[in-house]
Order: structure tokens, then sequence, then C-alpha cells
């Protein structure tokens, strides 16, 4: 059997990510309606609410409607929806630090909007000649 080339490999690593950055983001979404995993509206400062002009239950169907868009557009195309996922989890880690609550997910939030910056880079260097 044939060693696995580096460009193979790179597009393994590009493909689990890319998965990953469909999957989560359309869950978490579909999670704003349903409340599965958590309680979404807790990571709602009361200063951000103030200046939205919605209900806090409104405003957690927006943000899971965008949620799933990104997922789907990561789907489509890669790397615009990359960006799309890094810039999103980098204003949502923004949020929480401001609020100085929930600094453990603004982290975590944090890492992951690295590693889809890094998917959309790794997709641009895949496309390239």
């Amino acid at each position: 059997m044939a060693e696995p080339t580096k460009h193979s490999r790179m597009n393994n690593l590009q493909a689990l990510l890319k998965w990953t950055f469909v999957v989560l983001p359309i869950a978490a979404g579909l999670d704003k309606f349903i409340y599965l995993l958590v309680y979404w509206g807790k990571y709602f400062p009361d200063w951000l609410m103030a200046i939205v002009p919605l209900s806090l239950s409104t405003f957690v169907v927006i943000v899971g409607i965008i949620e799933i868009v990104a997922g789907l557009i990561v789907l489509v195309k890669t790397e615009v929806g990359a960006y799309i996922v890094s810039l999103w989890l980098a204003l949502i880690a923004l949020t929480l630090i401001i609020s100085g609550s929930y600094l453990d997910v603004a982290v975590r939030d944090i890492v992951m909007a690295i590693s889809a910056f890094v998917l959309a880079r790794m997709t641009h260097i895949i496309r390239e000649p």
C-alpha cells in the first residue's frame, strides 16, 4: 500500500476541520430552539440585551439561525464560511470577556475561532495551484 502524500494528509485534516465547523455551528444553532444542551440566555449579558431591541428569546433564535447559516456556508463555501465562523466565535468570546463572566467559555471560543481561521487558510492553500 502506498504511503499517503502530504497533499492527501492535508486534505484529510482540512476535511476534519471542515466537518467540525459544519456540524457544531448547526448543532449549536438548532439547540437555540430546543435548549437540550444549555439555557443559552444565560450567556447574553444584561448590557447587551439593553441595547438589543428584541426580547431575549427572539434574540437567541436569531443567533441560532445565524449559526445554522454559518455552518451551511462552511459546507458549500468552506473558506468564506470558516472566516465567518472565526469572526463569529471571536465576537462571542469578546462579549463574554467584556461581561467578565464565562471566561472558560470565552477561552474555548478563542481556540475554536483560531481553528476556524486555520481551516480558512488551509482551504485557500489547498486550492492554490
